[in-house]
């Protein structure tokens, strides 16, 4: 959370578990209410794609619901809530890059979770930015970066997929995009990335060049090989 003092200057307070479990109502309500924020920037979410196949009432149970009580206690202290959503709330055919006004259509269980998440602020509250990002990536947080280099560290063979094309980000540049966006005071929904875009196996190849291992193999294979 942020919240704006009167020298114009952000005061961040954060909250994450265990501290504050977003699906608990009434804990969430007491946290914000006693921050007393400006703005909310919920990034609480159930992250793990796979893990939301396999549980997808835990879900919808955190992405979902969760985004409710946040939701809803932002409303009542009168805050703005910046939600950070997913492509993932696209089914992926389309044959140009999504446009904040494209009917969402989420095709897996993370995705739909992330989508009723959205659908819940905008029934709630009129105070609200919808921030839509794609394969976010840092330098501490485990991610595809990490997961290519070590395998290709332990001399593992990799498999990486031609036909899922989204725009790799940076989380430092999302953040600060976030914050030039809440100081507009726009509202509505958006769709923040880094510029350009790649395929996984062609995000893979360069990650690999990065790593000082530009001929190491990697076998180009379509999504529908690739068990997950």
């Amino acid at each position: 959370m942020a919240g704006l003092s009167a020298q114009g200057k952000h005061q961040p307070t954060g909250f994450d578990l265990p501290e504050v479990d977003i699906t608990n109502a009434d804990a969430t309500f007491q946290a914000i209410y006693e921050a007393e924020p400006d703005v909310i920037v919920h990034c609480a979410a159930y992250t793990d794609v796979d893990g939301c196949a396999r549980d997808p009432d835990k879900a919808v149970e955190v992405n979902g619901y969760g985004t409710r009580n946040v939701a809803q206690a932002a409303q009542a202290v009168g805050a703005l809530i910046v939600y950070v959503s997913t492509n993932e709330v696209f089914d992926g055919k389309a044959t140009r890059p999504y446009l904040e006004t494209d009917e969402p259509h989420p095709i897996n269980p993370y995705g739909h979770s992330k989508w009723l998440g959205e659908k819940f602020i905008q029934e709630i509250t009129p105070h609200f930015a919808i921030v839509r990002t794609s394969w976010l990536f840092a330098h501490k947080r485990r991610n595809f970066i990490h997961v290519i280099r070590e395998r290709a560290e332990q001399g593992k063979p990799l498999r990486v997929v031609t036909d899922e094309i989204a725009c790799p980000t940076y989380t430092n540049d999302l953040a600060d995009a976030l914050i030039r966006l809440i100081e507009t005071g726009e509202t509505g929904i958006f769709h923040l990335v880094n510029e350009g875009y790649a395929s996984r196996y062609d995000f893979a190849r360069r990650i690999l060049e990065f790593a000082g291992m530009p001929d190491y193999p990697i076998e180009p294979i379509l999504s529908s090989q690739y068990k997950r």
